[in-house]
Parts: C-alpha cells; structure tokens; sequence
C-alpha cells in the first residue's frame, strides 16, 4: 500500500506541476484550488508513504516520478521538445527510481 500511495504521490506531484502552468495562464480561483489540491494531496501521500518506507527511497521516487511527469505532460500538452536524448534522460530518471526499489 505503502508503494501505491508513493506512486499516487508522484502524479499528484505532476498535476500540481500542470495546475502551476494552468495558473499562469487563467489567474482564478479554481487555478488555485487545483494547485493547492494537488500539492496538498501529493504532500498527505508522501507523509504516508515514508511511515512505512526509507524517507531517502520515498523522496527519490517522489521527485522522480513529479520530475517525469511534469516533463512527459511538457512534450505531450505543450508542445516541448520530443527530442530522444530528453527521452532517455527520463527512462533514466525512471530506471534509477526502479532501481531503489529493487536494493530498498
């Protein structure tokens, strides 16, 4: 349960990322809320995801995966650069949190 929660944290991580973007655009409440909502429960999570797991594993994965996420959602909804080395740098990032796992 511990690693769902991880992983759920990670893309709420990503979509406070993408409401960042949204706010800069559309300046309102919701934006806001979205904001706040995502960061909120990607924080509530994390915290429970590092009661059952090492805090160095949770974070690095945590990151890894807002990382990525925030990336990937750059290239597919924005129009970023798809380049392959930009691509394998995130398989990196996603190969060295799967590697944690793997020695945790």
């Amino acid at each position: 349960m511990a690693w769902l929660s991880l992983i759920a944290a990670g893309l709420f991580e990503t979509a406070g990322v993408l409401s960042i973007n949204r706010l800069n655009r559309e300046r309102n409440a919701k934006s806001l809320l979205l904001l706040v909502g995502a960061f909120g429960g990607s924080f509530i999570l994390l915290a429970y995801a590092m009661k059952f797991l090492p805090m160095s594993t949770a974070y690095a994965i945590w990151t890894g995966i807002g990382a990525s996420g925030g990336a990937l959602a750059g290239m597919w909804l924005y129009g970023e650069s798809k380049d392959w080395r930009r691509v394998l740098f995130i398989l990196m990032i996603l190969g060295a949190a799967v590697g944690l796992k793997l020695v945790e």
